[in-house]
C-alpha cells in the first residue's frame, strides 16, 4: 500500500514539478534558518563534561570592595577569579579531595626538530590535579606529579596539536623542548582534547581553543609568567615587584575543587565560609559574607555562555518557519483542489476518505522530506559562509566550532522537516478527502 501512495505523489509532483518544486523551496528555507540557529544554539548550550559535570565546582569568595560589588549589573556575584593567595590557602588546605589553581599564559616555543619554526604557544600554568579532574584523555605518557608543581620541575605536557606539529605525531615522551628561556621535559601527550565549552576557563572566550602545553604552577611565579586573562584590581596597587603583584587585592587566578557528594559539597561551603570570616578579623574581605560554589552548568549559566540572544533566535527562526509553512498550506490546497476530479473519481471506484487523506500526506511528507534534504544543504551553506566571514577575527576558532553540524543537528533537521510538512499538509488533505466526488464528476 505504502509504494502504491508513494506512485501516486511521485505522478502528483511529476504534473506540477513547478508548485512542487515552490513548495520544497519554502520548506527549505525554513529549515535552513532553523537548522542554523539550532546549530550554534547546540553548540553553546552542550554539557562539555557531563560524566561529572555535578561533581566539579569553580570555587568564588567575595574579596571586593566595601563601596560597590564586583558587577554593578549583577551586584549579588562575587568576582569570577581569586586573588593569589586566597587560591594558594584553598589549594594548599586540601579540603576537597581534589582542587586544581591555574591561568593561562604564553611563551615562545623553541622545537629541537630541523625545519619547525619556533612560534608563540598558549600556556595553561596548572597544577597536578587538572588532568584528573577534568579527565583529561592522554595519547602518550601521563601528567606530574605534586612534586612537580612544588619544585617545579621542567616538564610539560603537549596538547596533540602540539605534539604534530614539533614532533610529527610521534611519542615524544623524554623528548626536549624550549619554552621561552627553560628546557622542558615532555611527559605526556593528549588526545585530541577540545572541550566546548571550555568551563574550565571563560575569560578569553568560551570557545577559545585549548592550550598548546601545559606546565607545572610552580614555573608561573619562578618566571614571572605573564596572566594571558582577566586581572581586576578593587583599589590601586602601588607594588612594583613581581611579588607585590601576588600579594595584592587583584583576582586572577580559577580554582575548581572536586566535591564527589552533595555532603562534600556542603562541608566545603563551610569550610571556605571559615576561612572567609577569619580573613575578616584580619582585615580583608570587606563585604558580606557571600562565597559560592557553582557546578559546571551553573558556571555556564552564571557567565551566560548562552545568552539570551541566542534563545530569541531561536524563536525568530521558528516563526519565520512557521511563515513558511502558511504559505505551503496555501500552495497545497490550490493543488489539491485543482487536481479534485482525479480524487473524485478514486473515490468513485472505491477508494475511502481514509485512503484520500493517507495517498495526500504521503505526498506532502515526501515534500517536507526533500525541503529538508534541500534545508540541510542550504544550512551547511549558511554555516560555512559564517565561518568565511569570521575566518580572519581574533574569535574566528570561536566561528569553527560554533558552526560544525553534528548527527544530533542532522536528525533533529529531517524530522523537523517531516513534522513541518505532516502540519502543513493536514488540513489540504482534510479538506480534499471531504469532498464530495460527486460535485467533480458531474463536470468530466
Amino acid at each position: 500500500m505504502f509504494a502504491y501512495d508513494l506512485r501516486l505523489a511521485l505522478d502528483s509532483m511529476k504534473r506540477h514539478p513547478g508548485l512542487s518544486a515552490l513548495m520544497v523551496l519554502a520548506i527549505a528555507l525554513g529549515i535552513a534558518v532553523c537548522t542554523v540557529t539550532f546549530t550554534i544554539y547546540h553548540a553553546m548550550a552542550t554539557n562539555p563534561i557531563p560524566q561529572k559535570s555535578d561533581q566539579l565546582y569553580a570555587v568564588t569568595l567575595d574579596t571586593w570592595s566595601a563601596e560597590r560589588p564586583y558587577d554593578d549589573e549583577k551586584p549579588e556575584q562575587p568576582p569570577q577569579l581569586l586573588t593569589y593567595r586566597d587560591a594558594m590557602f584553598l589549594h594548599g588546605a586540601k579540603a576537597a579531595s581534589r582542587s586544581v589553581v591555574m591561568y593561562k599564559s604564553g611563551a615562545l616555543l623553541i622545537p629541537a626538530r630541523e625545519g619547525v619554526k619556533p612560534f608563540n604557544s598558549q600556556l595553561r600554568v596548572t597544577s597536578h590535579e587538572f588532568f584528573g579532574m577534568f579527565d583529561v584523555p592522554f595519547a602518550y605518557g601521563q601528567g606530574w606529579d605534586a612534586a612537580a608543581d612544588a619544585g617545579p620541575q621542567p616538564v610539560v605536557v603537549l596538547s596533540h596539536e602540539t605534539n604534530e606539529k614539533v614532533f610529527g605525531g610521534a611519542n615524544s615522551v623524554g623528548q626536549m623542548l624550549k619554552l621561552g628561556k627553560v628546557e622542558y621535559r615532555v611527559v605526556g601527550v593528549l588526545q585530541p582534547w577540545n572541550p566546548s565549552p571550555k568551563f574550565f576557563d571563560l575569560n578569553n572566550g568560551a570557545f577559545e581553543e585549548a592550550e598548546d602545553a601545559y606546565v607545572p604552577y610552580g614555573w608561573g611565579k619562578a618566571l614571572e609568567l605573564p596572566v594571558y586573562g582577566n586581572t581586576n584590581c578593587w583599589k590601586p596597587e602601588t607594588g612594583e615587584s613581581y611579588q607585590d603583584f601576588l600579594n595584592s587585592e587583584c583576582v586572577w587566578l580559577q580554582f575548581w575543587a572536586e566535591l564527589p557528594t552533595l555532603a562534600d559539597r556542603d562541608k566545603y561551603q563551610a569550610f571556605v565560609d571559615n576561612y572567609a570570616r577569619s580573613q575578616k578579623a584580619a582585615g580583608r574581605m570587606p563585604r558580606p559574607l557571600n562565597n559560592r560554589l557553582y557546578d559546571v552548568e551553573q558556571w555556564l549559566d552564571r557567565n551566560e555562555v548562552v545568552q539570551k540572544d541566542n534563545r530569541v533566535l531561536i524563536g525568530i527562526a521558528l516563526m519565520f518557519l512557521g511563515v513558511c509553512l502558511v504559505n505551503v498550506v496555501g500552495l497545497l490546497l490550490a493543488k489539491f483542489l485543482n487536481a479534485a476530479p482525479l480524487t473524485g473519481l478514486r473515490r468513485a471506484l472505491g477508494a475511502s476518505r481514509r485512503d484520500i487523506v493517507r495517498q495526500h500526506m504521503t505526498e506532502v511528507l515526501l515534500i517536507g522530506l526533500a525541503g529538508g534534504v534541500l534545508g540541510l544543504l542550504l544550512a551547511v551553506g549558511g554555516l560555512a559562509g559564517i565561518r568565511a566571514i569570521y575566518s580572519s577575527d581574533f574569535n574566528g576558532s570561536s566561528y569553527e566550532r560554533l558552526t560544525q553540524i553534528d548527527p544530533v543537528i542532522v536528525l533533529v533537521t529531517l524530522a523537523l522537516a517531516l513534522l513541518a510538512g505532516a502540519i502543513a499538509g493536514l488540513y489540504p488533505s482534510w479538506r480534499i478527502g471531504r469532498t464530495a466526488p460527486a460535485v467533480y464528476l458531474k463536470t468530466q
